[in-house]
Parts: structure tokens; sequence; C-alpha cells
């Protein structure tokens, strides 16, 4: 941010390599304390197993976005400084979130990565949707921190401090009271604004369309995993919070199940679609937390969780970014039918898209499917036998909408030309990295398994 008045616009690129340099360092920190875990500020802050593994998620994918984003913002005429920054900034908050042992720490995690997000959903400033999806996304996003800050406020006056060990402590002593359970109630609102959860997922369609492009595939996968981090944190240490979300957990993931499938059947737009597809992704992970919540013993769960959030941040992020790449300038050609005869004009871009849909589909042999498999598992080990059949149920509808854009594709004949030019280095490397990553995560789960499950024993 400081460099961009002293670059000239032509060399705007030299900041994203800065950028992308910082977010590159920043993943390969995440390796670093690794063997020393501990904590800092006074035990606000907890490096551990489980913080370390989201930040490798947000820092990984600030990454693509970095790389992905570049051409992008040249085409469409943006500063490259103050996006780089901004998304720096997020990602900054999502690290704060992921590793906050204290809920005013986690507060302040969520506002950077809210506010720069707020700023990044209306980055293109002459486009009115753009505008629009910056309105919506702060209004509701302020109504669901207020929310959020009203829940610390009476968890603090239940159990008389805002230290998550020490709330476990003092509701695990006596049954939790009312002030404790609004509290929590109040959390776990303003959590599933964060991550798009049914009923609070409303916002999401029309922000995801209306946000360029490369702030939706960051919006739609950092900031998600960082809240979920942070729900899942609280069910590790709180005992009260199991028993009092466990039905709400289970009813959102029904809900987001059901609301983004079959909103996503019905859409005609390839952004809208992918939105709604977010939401029911954000089910299938609270079924991980509805199950983690379910029983004494949640390591199964959170596990479950993580893993699945590593594939879905792989592959959503990419998709985002194949939108960004295909929909030229303005964005004017999103639409599902604009990728008519992809594979004939642009066959490695509609190999790839191909790869990422199967793997959101869950397809054997990818990211995908290994994640609900997990996930599934985590439900019948706690007995929650019809959510896992629903969960099973939703994977087909999603069938339905995710081959649809392949057939269209690859069976299509093009009724117009739609040229989006070549596909920039970036793009392709960033697209190549995560498709590699999608592959391998599905070959090769055992690594990130067992890193997921010592994250998952952390937080006991």
């Amino acid at each position: 941010m400081l460099l961009t008045p002293l670059v000239p616009r032509a060399r705007q690129g030299l900041l994203s390599g800065i950028a992308l340099a910082g977010a590159a360092l920043a993943l390969a920190a995440t390796y670093l304390p690794a063997t020393h875990p501990g904590t800092a500020y006074g035990d606000l802050f907890r490096a551990d197993a489980f913080s370390l593994f989201v930040h490798w998620i947000v820092c990984g994918a600030a990454f693509l976005v970095l790389l992905g984003s570049s051409n992008y913002l040249k085409r469409e005429h943006l500063d490259t400084g103050e996006f780089c920054a901004l998304v720096l900034f997020a990602t900054a908050g999502m690290g704060v979130l992921a590793g906050a042992q204290e809920l005013l720490t986690a507060f302040i995690g969520l506002e950077m990565s809210s506010i720069s997000s707020y700023i990044l959903a209306g980055y293109r400033r002459d486009s009115p949707r753009s505008n629009e999806a910056s309105m919506k996304y702060f209004l509701l996003g302020s109504f669901a921190t207020a929310f959020f800050l009203y829940g610390i406020a009476l968890s603090y006056g239940a159990t008389g401090s805002t230290h998550l060990d020490v709330m476990g402590q003092q509701s695990g002593m006596q049954p939790a009271g009312m002030l404790l359970k609004l509290g929590l109630g109040f959390i776990l609102i303003g959590l599933g604004f964060k991550v798009a959860m049914a009923p609070f997922q409303l916002w999401t369609p029309d922000v995801y369309e209306g946000a360029p492009a490369p702030v939706t595939a960051l919006l739609s996968t950092g900031p998600k995993a960082a809240a979920f981090a942070l729900a899942l944190r609280i069910l590790g240490n709180v005992y009260a919070a199991g028993t009092l979300w466990f039905w709400a957990l289970w009813v959102a993931a029904v809900l987001s199940m059901f609301a983004g499938n079959l909103g996503a059947l019905v859409q005609r737009n390839f952004k809208r679609m992918l939105a709604y597809s977010s939401i029911a992704h954000a089910g299938y992970v609270l079924v991980a937390l509805a199950a983690a919540a379910a029983t004494d013993q949640p390591a199964l769960g959170i596990a479950a969780a993580l893993f699945y959030l590593v594939g879905y941040v792989l592959v959503k992020l990419s998709a985002f970014l194949v939108a960004a790449q295909l929909g030229g300038e303005s964005e004017r050609h999103v639409e599902i039918r604009d990728l008519t005869g992809l594979a004939r004009r642009q066959p490695v871009i509609a190999a790839c898209l191909s790869l990422l849909l199967l793997s959101l589909l869950g397809l054997p042999a990818t990211a995908g499917f290994l994640g609900k498999f997990y996930v599934f598992n985590a439900a019948l080990n706690s007995h929650l036998v019809w959510l896992a059949v629903l969960l099973a149920i939703n994977s087909v509808i999603g069938a339905y909408y995710y081959l649809s854009v392949i057939v269209v594709m690859y069976m299509r004949e093009p009724e117009q030309e739609i040229s989006a030019g070549p596909v920039p280095w970036s793009v392709s490397l960033a697209l190549l990295l995560a498709a590699a990553g999608t592959i391998y995560v599905g070959l090769f789960p055992a690594r990130i398994m067992d890193f997921a499950s010592r994250a998952a024993l952390t937080l006991r």
C-alpha cells in the first residue's frame, strides 16, 4: 500500500509480485512453529496444530487469489496496490480468528477480515452490482457483528471470562444458565452469517455475483474457513456449546444443504450457481460440526470438517478464478450458456473446470469425494443416521447442476463465439496448483488427514 504512489501504473505488476511473495512467506512460515507450539499475548492467541492447519488454508487461499487476480486487475483497470493490501489485511484477520483463544481477540480478527472484505466487494466502483454487493454485505455483516458482540457480553456475564478455556471450566462445573445459552446462541448467529449457513444465507448470491470474481474467490473460502475454525474451537473448549448447539447445527445443516442445492438447480448465472453451491457446502461442514457436538469425543467430527475445508477451498477458489478469466471485460459473460462449446475453444480450461466441478460433486479420486466420505463417516459414528442420509440425498441433487455445466461445455454448440483471449500464465499456474492439489488430496489423503486429526486433538 505504501509503495503504490511510488510505482508507475505501467509497472503495477511489481506490487502483485511483492504481495505474492509476502503470502508465500506467510504460507511457508506456517511450518516453523509446528514443533514449538505455544501461546502469546497473555494466552489470547494460541499457536497449536489446529491454528496452524487453518493458517495453512487461509494463507494458501490468499496466495492463489493474488496469483490469479493480477491479469483481472489489469484488464478491469483497477488499482493493484490497494487490492493486494486489502487481501493481505483480510488474511491477517482470518489468521487472528483462527488462533484466537479469547472471544474479544476473535472479534478483532473477525472485523479485520470483514472490513477489508466490505471494501473488496465494492472494488469495481463503476459497477452498480459491485456497489450493491458491498452495501448488502456491509449492512448485513454489521447486523451479524452486533449479534456476535452481544453474545460475547452475555457469555462474559455468565462465566466471568471471555477466555475459552475458562468458559469451558465454568460451564462444565454447573448447568449452563440462561445468560450462557443466549450468549452462545448469539455467537452462533454471528458466525452463521460469516459461513453463509441457512437461514442467514440470503446475502450470499447477490454479494458473490456482484463482487469482482477474484474477490468472490476469497470471500467464499478464507473467511468461511476462519469462521468455522472459531466455531470448532468453541466446540472443543466450551463444554456447554456442544449440548446447546447440537440441534441448531443439525437443523442449520439440513436447511443449508437443501437451500443451497435446490437454489442452484434453477440458476442461469455461473457465479450465482457457485454461490448457492457454497451454501450447500457450508451445510456439509455443519454436518461434521453437528457430529462433533453430538459426542463427548468430538475429534473425529472436527478432523472431518478440517479435511473437508482443504478440498473445498482449493476447488471453490479455482472455480471463481475460472469465472474471472472467462467472464471477459466487466464480467459480461458469466452466464452458464456462455460456457457453451468451451471444450472446443479452450480445452485446457474446460478440462480443469470439469475436474473442479467433479470434485464438488464428490467423484472418487478427488478431494471432494474423501471430504464427503469423512463427514459421512463422522455423522454415522455419532449415530446421526438421518443427517447422513440427507447428506447423501443432497449430494445426488448437486450432481445434476454440476454435470449440466459439463454437458454445456462438451456437448453443446455455441450460439455465438465468445473469446476471452489467451489464458495468462498466472491464472494457468493458479489453476494447475489447485487441480494438482485436488487430485493429490483425493489420491493421497493420509498426510493431510493425520495433520487434521492432530489438530483436532489439540482442542481438548
